[in-house]
This record gives structure tokens, sequence and C-alpha cells, in this order.
């Protein structure tokens, strides 16, 4: 067993990154609307799924079923992540205004929010499952299956780690995934918007006294937080070339794993629990099997939140710096 860890280290290790910067991008969308609202938005799941059909919008329009190369290629990766930005954006703003907005304003619990974020959860899923999917992709014998895309780029290897083939797209979404990480630490540290959604967070009564559109902070809030999930929707599709319906529940777990592991609230958290969690579900899954790699995710939430519920680094988001 102890010589299959060593063979599969580094494979384990970069498909574990990969996946941990998808779940990283994901999770900064529980970790944003906690931190202002306090509230875990589990609709954010369906957001992601979302954003992977807009992307797969793009191929799909221009007709792409064979690799491309150069600066077509480059051309049609820029535009089904602005794709999967806007339509997991829209998906995100018009749910905090149909669905968390009106509870807001009549000072309704918090349970109710989370009922009503599981209801729009399951709303989105299966309107996807019936409706969309079979009449927007003109596939209704696939309404509720997997649907693939052609392959876009060649999985050419960009190099070599003690003879493991490390390929392109691999490297690809790891780059593209901390590089939107940073630019949304800078965001939220270094920018009018960010001050506003830290004063939110830390004290809504003061943020308000001092001039603060809260609506609209609460509102760019999941603006923001779409857009990373339909980031990390992209890059999914780019990388691993299917989605379905369903996507979005098991992503949206392991993404609010990876939120709590590195503390809730807390942006840099995110990313830490996102790799994280990527690199120990497959390394576990060297030891037990790919078939425990979902049953390893949920046993690190159940630890955390047992042991140790402030997270890895436990700052939330009031704390950031000014």
């Amino acid at each position: 067993m102890l010589n299959d860890f060593i063979n599969q280290f580094w494979p384990a290790t970069i498909d574990g990154l990969a996946f941990g910067s998808i779940y990283a991008l994901i999770a900064l969308g529980y970790t944003m609307v906690y931190g202002v609202l306090r509230l875990i938005n589990f609709a954010h799941s369906e957001v992601f799924m979302i954003g992977t059909f807009g992307a797969m919008f793009v191929p799909f329009v221009f007709g792409i079923n064979s690799p491309l190369t150069g600066i077509a290629l480059v051309g049609l990766i820029l535009a089904m992540i602005l794709a999967g930005m806007l339509a997991s954006a829209g998906t995100a703003v018009a749910l905090e205004r149909i669905a968390y907005r009106p509870l807001r304003k009549r000072g309704a619990s918090r349970l109710a929010a989370l009922i009503s974020a599981i209801g729009a959860s399951i709303f989105l899923q299966e309107l996807f499952a019936l409706l969309v999917i079979p009449n927007v992709f003109n596939r209704p014998e696939q309404g509720r299956i997997q649907m693939g895309l052609p392959r876009i780029m060649e999985r050419t290897e960009l190099f070599s780690i003690f003879g493991h083939s490390v390929r392109v797209d691999q490297i690809f979404v790891i780059v593209a995934a901390i590089g939107m990480m940073i630019a949304l630490d800078a965001l939220v540290n270094r920018t009018k918007i960010g001050r506003g959604i830290r004063a939110t967070a830390q004290n809504p009564e003061a943020a308000v006294l001092m001039g603060v559109d809260i609506n609209r902070i609460v509102r760019m809030t999941f603006l923001i937080g779409g857009s990373m999930a339909g980031v990390a929707g992209a890059l999914y599709l780019i990388s691993y070339e299917n989605t379905n319906y369903y996507i979005g529940f098991l992503f949206g777990i392991k993404a609010f794993t990876a939120a709590v592991l590195g503390g809730i609230g807390n942006l840099r958290g995110a990313l830490v629990g996102g790799i994280t969690l990527g690199l120990v579900e497959n390394y576990g899954a060297i030891f037990f099997g790919s078939d425990w790699k979902h049953v390893i995710s949920f046993t690190i939430l159940v630890l955390v939140l047992m042991f140790r519920p402030t997270g890895i680094l436990g700052e939330s988001l009031q704390q950031a710096r000014a």
C-alpha cells in the first residue's frame, strides 16, 4: 500500500490541486454570503451547475467538435469563462432578489432563509432536468443523464515530475483558479466595494449610518460569488468535458466542506480549504480506493465541525485587513 502511495503521489497531487482549485472557487461564494448575511446559501451549488451549462453553450452554438489551437483556442476559452460567469452571476443575483431579499425585508429568521435556499436549489435542479437541457440543447433523450462536451484542447504533456506527466489543461485550471482568487482578494481588501462588503459584514447597522447601501452591497456579494462559481464551472467543463443537472449537489457539498475547513467567512481560508480537501481526498483514494473519495470528504466535514468549527485559519471576513 505504501508503494502504491509513492507511485501515485504526483498524479494524485496534480489531480488534487486541480479539483481543489475548483472547490475553492465555489467555496468563495459560500464564504462571501455567510460573511455578509450569516446565511449558508445552499442554492450556490446550482449556481455552479448553471455556470457549467453557460460555458457549454459557447462551443454548442459555434459548432465546435474538434480540438482548437492558438488564438482560436484562447478566444473560445475566454468566451466560455465569460459565459459561465454571466450565467452564474445572473442566477446568483436573481436568487438574492427573489428568494432572500423579501425575507430580509420582513425580518424573517435565518431558518426561513435556509429553507428558501434549499427550495431554490431543488427548483433550479429540476428546472434544468425537465426544461432547459432537452429544449435548449436539443437532446430530449439525454435530459436526465450526463452531457459531454467535445474536446476543445489537446491533452498534451506540459512537463513531467519523476516520470509522471502533467497536462496543460491541469496547469491551466490551477493557474486560472489561483489567479481569480488573488484578484478577488485584492478587490475585497483594496477597493471601495470591498470596504463596503467588509463594513457590512462587521456591523451592518453602523455601515448604514456611514452611508453604505446595504442592498447594493448584498447584491454585489452575490454577483461576485456567483462569478467565481461561473469560472469554476467553465474550468471544470474545459478540463473534464462533461456536466449534468445534478452536478452541483456533490460539488456544492464539497465546496461547503472546503469553506468550513478553511474557516467559513474567510476568503483565504476558502483557498486553503479547497486545496487541502482536493489533496486529502485524492491521497485517501490511493489507500482506500476511488469509491471512498466522497466518504473521505464528508468525514473531514464532520471532524472539522466536531473539533475545530472555526476552520484552519478561523479568521472571518469581518476581520480582514482594512
